[in-house]
């Protein structure tokens, strides 16, 4: 494949960086990102001023500890078949993770989408399935039309244990709490569903430049020098690098799915806490297939890991080099936190790229 000549985007990038004169720090939301950054080495040619923070953008990594725990409990339960993304399955518990329930006699598979898990309950019509929906609004919507295949069919054997999160409400906790963040490089993926207005309104409250951008390390380059450029500019809002796939309004007929399923709640981060209106429970018309009320999943203390810092890695006040568990105890083959174990994972990517 052809490398891409990068030199004009770094030199936007170094022109605007002198006209700020201070220092910067610019937010990936996404952990697709923070693979690319990697990847394309951009942080070893940003300005000294400049510094790229990573974000709460990986849906793993931000799964609560407690999620993680109830998810265990579903494990252990005889009889089920537990359907998960393969990151969930080595995802550490205090005690435990999916890979090593399943080891244990616990029937643990890995699928690649919601829909796979309806197909196997619609064939295992003696077993319970149960999917465990972890994921941005990337994936959400998918899980909804699921659900509304399930209740349509009426698939009896079949639920979900719900873990989805929003975004933008998390990006506002980010800005309201201790890290400073001057701009965000917003998530593709998402922006496809909610579209690139969803941003308006937090860059004009707390006057940050959010700029959605694409998943090569060339797009997040110029998101980059976009970013800086706007900052040097003294310009606020919402503007689109990746103008290939994302629509001022997103997908309409997603969300309105979406919204048809759901209701949104509150949501618990792992590092950011409870945040208002960031989490989706399932409307009372579809509450049969909620995992935590057909099992009677009971309340779990609110623990963490010890010693991993992956919350402060996923709020911006931290590097994962920073973290004393980093490339020590904690590596890929060895994770202490999710940060170290999924494949959008912040740790992860500054381990294999450096």
């Amino acid at each position: 494949m052809r490398s891409l000549d990068s030199g004009p985007l770094i030199e936007r990038v170094s022109r605007a960086a002198k006209e700020i004169g201070r220092h910067v720090r610019i937010m990936e939301v996404c952990g697709t990102h923070t693979h690319a950054i990697g990847r394309g080495g951009l942080r070893a040619v940003m300005p000294p001023n400049i510094e790229l923070v990573s974000g709460p953008g990986c849906p793993v990594c931000v799964t609560s500890q407690r999620d993680v725990e109830r998810m265990l409990l579903l494990a252990k339960q005889p009889g089920l078949i537990i359907c998960t993304f393969g990151d969930m399955v080595r995802v550490p518990g205090i005690t435990s993770n999916l890979e090593r329930e399943r080891s244990q006699g616990a029937d643990v598979r890995v699928v690649y989408s919601a829909i796979d898990a309806l197909e196997l309950a619609k064939r295992e019509t003696r077993r319970e399935v149960v999917f465990l929906a972890v994921g941005f609004e990337t994936t959400s919507p998918g899980v909804a039309s699921v659900v509304l295949q399930a209740h349509e069919q009426d698939v009896q054997n079949f639920s979900l244990y719900i873990s989805h999160k929003l975004i933008i409400p998390a990006m506002e906790a980010v800005l309201s709490g201790e890290s400073r963040i001057d701009g965000f490089l917003t998530p593709g993926h998402v922006s496809v569903i909610i579209g690139a207005e969803a941003y308006e309104a937090i860059a004009l409250k707390y006057s940050v430049p959010c700029v959605v951008t694409g998943f090569e390390p060339s797009d997040v380059l110029e998101g980059i020098a976009m970013t800086v450029e706007f900052l040097a500019d003294g310009e606020i809002g919402s503007f689109v690098q990746y103008t290939r796939a994302i629509k001022p309004g997103g997908n309409r007929v997603a969300w309105d799915t979406l919204m048809r399923v759901f209701d949104v709640t509150d949501g618990e981060w792992r590092g950011l806490g409870v945040i208002p209106g960031t989490g989706l429970s399932l409307k009372s018309a579809y509450a049969g297939f909620d995992a935590v009320k057909r099992y009677h999943l009971p309340e779990v203390e609110a623990v963490e890991l010890p010693g991993c810092r992956c919350g402060e890695v996923l709020k911006g006040l931290m590097h994962p080099p920073e973290c004393p568990l980093f490339g020590n105890r904690c590596t890929p083959r060895t994770p202490i936190g999710p940060c170290m174990v999924s494949s959008e994972g912040s740790c992860a990517a500054r381990y294999k790229y450096g």
